[in-house]
């Protein structure tokens, strides 16, 4: 199972949803649901600008953990 954290990764560095959602070019609502794992996939793009955004690496972001 592939998990989120980035709610784990915006609290480290004190980042807002609604600051991030703007910075990337999302709305509140999409960003919520990546940030609560109630997606099903997230486009490289996307990943990127958080990435970018969060000076992070898709492996902080996104972790496997065997079901």
């Amino acid at each position: 199972m592939i998990v989120l954290n980035l709610d784990k990764v915006m609290k480290e560095r004190g980042v807002k949803l609604k600051d991030l959602a703007t910075n990337i070019g999302l709305t509140d609502a999409n960003l919520s649901n990546i940030k609560t794992g109630k997606i099903s996939a997230i486009r490289f793009s996307t990943l990127n600008a958080l990435c970018r955004e969060l000076q992070c690496q898709p492996a902080d972001i996104l972790s496997y953990i065997e079901d």
